[in-house]
């Protein structure tokens, strides 16, 4: 069976569709222009702003001219993660799905359900005659993943809609009407080299197969960083072993928990098997630390074909491997407004070696429901990043979006989900980031609530969409757009 045979068929087919468009993060040029296609094919009126933001509108239908129109609100770019062994270019080739044990996932990569399936969903209700509803605005935002570029850069006069439903959640059961803020940390690190010393010898150490996951949503889980783990074990040999360091290449997107990295690491011939068997004995160690949240970890080592010409100094190693081991990281602070929820977190994203500018970047993502908590767990990473010499950058930020508990749409859909499934939906903020709050900032009469079917391991090559849930899903949004005045 394929995902095309799937019921509600109509969303499946325009998920599929959907599927077979790359569409990553500030590369969104195929999907715009398929989106385009999509509406003139279809004969809807449809708007671009200069940020490459796409509305596609609907008519209301009979009876409901004068109800307030209706966003539906998702994004088009998706999270391009693979795992180390498979053959994938995300810029050209179709997302390869499978049905496996009720859930879709994706071969080896990301599936992009996230938000490809809160796109389809919109699709859908634009194509599907037989629906009662308001007049639709089909919002669809540009690199969402990357930095909320769309949702920042929204252009006047794109939305008119009173309510705004975001399709963007991973839940399904909740509906959320609150998300954290966020803020990138970026470090950058100038580092001397030296030569290598005599009759040292190298080793390629690898830490993979984590589970990673979203950093907002799935901070709480307890899962290792890859990054973390390997800059304590190196922090931990270094006076051992007198180690030197070629490269450390850690984890890719701000956004998601790293599963992998790797350093090139030299020691004196006569201590190669004393390190080896010391990284092993690591490795078994963290195994019994993370045996209950990371069933699959690996931690394995290579000899180096070709040794490096020049390692990073001494000085600088001690600086970096201090700033990496010293960096706050997962959740600093659980929330007493909304117990339960993570109000405040870090992520260790990213350490690059750039060799050309002899340079180490090191990316870490900080959000909070808590603006005030937010800053300051920026201000914590920066002041980590500057005792070791680092330069250091912020990004904008995105804001939270605080919620509203008296909202008419979010009692709408709260009576909507009870009559449709004879049970109480939960009613929750989430830590992810979430555009809404920047919606708000520039429509700030919108009512929003944000719901969705349910998904696993976003951001990682064990991305997967739970096929259940997804008729759930379809069938609140249809009702809820009949009733909703």
């Amino acid at each position: 069976m394929t995902i095309r045979e799937l019921e509600p068929k109509l969303i499946w087919e325009q998920f599929d569709d959907i599927t077979r468009v790359p569409r990553p993060s500030k590369k969104e040029e195929k999907i715009i222009a398929w989106l385009k296609e999509f509406a003139v094919k279809h004969g809807f009126e449809h708007d671009t702003d200069a940020t490459g933001n796409v509305v596609i509108r609907k008519a209301a239908t009979a009876g409901y001219e004068n109800r307030p129109t209706v966003i539906l609100q998702s994004h088009m770019d998706m999270v391009c993660e693979k795992r180390s062994d498979v053959e994938f270019d995300f810029d050209n080739d179709p997302i390869r799905t499978f049905i496996k044990d009720g859930w879709v996932y994706a071969e080896g990569t990301t599936l992009g359900a996230d938000c490809g399936i809160g796109m389809a969903a919109a699709l859908a209700v634009l194509l599907d005659e037989s629906l009662e509803h308001p007049a639709i605005e089909a919002l669809f935002t540009v690199d969402e993943e990357t930095g909320l570029t769309g949702a920042f850069g929204l252009g006047e006069g794109m939305l008119t809609g009173k309510y705004l439903i975001n399709l963007d959640s991973e839940d399904e059961g909740e509906i959320f009407i609150g998300c954290a803020g966020g803020i990138d940390t970026v470090a950058r690190m100038d580092y001397e080299v030296e030569a290598v010393p005599e009759d040292y010898t190298f080793v390629r150490l690898e830490i993979g197969d984590l589970l990673g996951g979203h950093s907002g949503d799935d901070i709480d889980k307890g899962r290792a960083n890859s990054n973390k783990l390997l800059a304590r074990f190196l922090y931990n040999a270094l006076d051992t072993f007198q180690l030197v360091l070629a490269d450390f290449n850690g984890g890719n997107l701000r956004n998601a928990i790293p599963r992998e990295a790797f350093a090139i690491v030299g020691v004196h011939k006569d201590s190669k098997e004393d390190f080896e068997e010391r990284y092993l004995e690591f490795g078994q160690m963290m195994m019994e630390e993370f045996k209950h949240t990371e069933p699959d970890m690996r931690f394995a080592v290579e000899d180096v074909e070709k040794a490096p010409e020049v390692v990073i100094s001494n000085d600088d190693l001690c600086y970096l491997l201090l700033a990496l081991v010293g960096l706050p990281n997962g959740v600093l602070a659980m929330s007493f407004a909304m117990p339960g929820l993570v109000e405040t977190s870090s992520n260790l994203a990213s350490v690059k070696f750039n060799h050309e500018e002899q340079q180490v970047v090191i990316t870490t993502s900080q959000r909070s429901s808590v603006e005030s908590a937010k800053l300051y767990a920026a201000q914590t990473i920066e002041s980590v990043f500057y005792l070791s010499g680092c330069d250091v950058e912020h990004s904008d930020g995105y804001p939270g979006w605080a919620p509203n508990p008296e909202s008419k749409l979010l009692t709408t859909s709260v009576d909507c989900y009870r009559r449709l499934f004879s049970t109480e939906p939960k009613v929750r903020a989430i830590h992810a980031g979430l555009e809404c709050g920047l919606f708000l900032e520039k429509y700030p009469h919108l009512e929003m609530v944000s719901f969705g079917p349910t998904l696993r391991g976003v951001h990682s090559p064990t991305e997967r969409l739970e096929i259940a849930t997804v008729d759930k899903f379809w069938r609140l949004l249809v009702e809820l757009l009949k009733v909703v005045e």
